[in-house]
């Protein structure tokens, strides 16, 4: 189990929960987009535990263009990880780095991932979360699997075909005890020419009594990864909401990245609160980021475009948060 445990910090994709019985979640979130971008999912696998040790594991559905979201909920035995590897069985459906394979009542089929680009990675700094990865009281851990890959499959949801093949992907998971009191999520990897992604996450951190702002963001552009996060020297110069914008700003020591997405209709999901699913968050795929990336001492434009198909999460006491 130790061994399992130490394995699976250098590896964010696979199982962390080994041990654990009470007051823990873990969910991994699989966005998929099909090439005509008419068809926007995400699937959500994950396991739930209460503080008095009840368990459930579970597979959400969210329909991005539909607005409707699905809660399918297993027994606790039916979620078996794979030591050593990122593999995840939910009863009949199987969650795998390279691709999934459902066989809910609804949604049934297999889908495969090709081209991934994952979050650097080192014995330091392991996955976006840096080294906060290795604090063991955090409140809530991050990782990136995949900041884009095409897919080939299909699913048949609610009676239709859907081919899948030669859309996009992303790919993340989330594990602790809650989300945090207040955050702002956002991803795209639509633009207007593909090789280019965007991830951003803005939230407030608890730490020793106290909390501080938490940002993590990084920008995918065609062959690099340029990161803005709080352990690399970045600051946050703006951070903004309201009910129909979200404004961020950050700058490293080379870049200046500048941020603007118009808040769009979203969905009601499951969200974590003392390890069990008994909170709601609100979570958009239709919304559109402007992006703004600059050299700092160049001054050249290295990306100015617009984001489409992007999830969006606004959730919490942004006042917490807000810049």
């Amino acid at each position: 189990m130790i061994k399992n445990k130490w394995q699976a910090l250098f590896h964010a994709e696979q199982y962390h929960g080994w041990g654990k019985t009470k007051r823990y979640f873990e969910g991994w979130y699989y966005k998929v987009v099909n090439a005509t971008e008419d068809q926007a999912f995400a699937f959500i696998p994950g396991i739930a535990m209460d503080e008095n040790g009840q368990q459930q594991s579970f597979i959400q559905v969210l329909d991005g263009r539909k607005l409707k979201a699905a809660y399918h909920q297993f027994k606790a035995a039916d979620f078996v990880p794979t030591p050593g590897k990122f593999q995840v069985r939910i009863a009949n459906n199987s969650f795998v780095k390279n691709g999934l394979q459902l066989d809910l009542l609804d949604v049934k089929g297999q889908l495969t991932f090709q081209n991934q680009v994952p979050w650097s990675n080192s014995w330091y700094s392991p996955n976006i979360m840096g080294p906060f990865s290795f604090v063991p009281f955090m409140q809530c851990y991050h990782g990136i699997l995949s900041m884009d890959h095409s897919i080939q499959g299909a699913l048949t949801i609610e009676g239709t075909a859907i081919d899948f093949t030669g859309g996009r992907g992303y790919m993340e998971k989330d594990w602790g005890r809650s989300f945090p009191s207040a955050y702002i999520w956002m991803q795209t990897n639509h633009f207007s020419e593909q090789g280019i992604s965007l991830k951003s996450s803005i939230a407030n951190i608890p730490w020793l009594g106290t909390s501080f702002v938490g940002y993590i963001a990084g920008v995918w552009l065609r062959d690099r990864l340029i990161e803005f996060t709080t352990y690399n020297l970045t600051k946050l110069r703006k951070c903004y909401a309201d009910q129909k914008i979200v404004q961020v700003v950050l700058e490293n020591t080379k870049y200046h990245l500048e941020i603007f997405a118009r808040r769009e209709a979203a969905t009601a999901l499951a969200s974590p609160i003392g390890g069990f699913m008994d909170g709601r968050i609100e979570e958009s795929m239709i919304a559109k980021i402007e992006v703004k990336l600059r050299h700092k001492k160049s001054k050249k434009i290295l990306l100015e475009d617009v984001g489409r198909n992007a999830g969006l999460e606004v959730a919490g006491k942004l006042e917490e948060i807000l810049v």
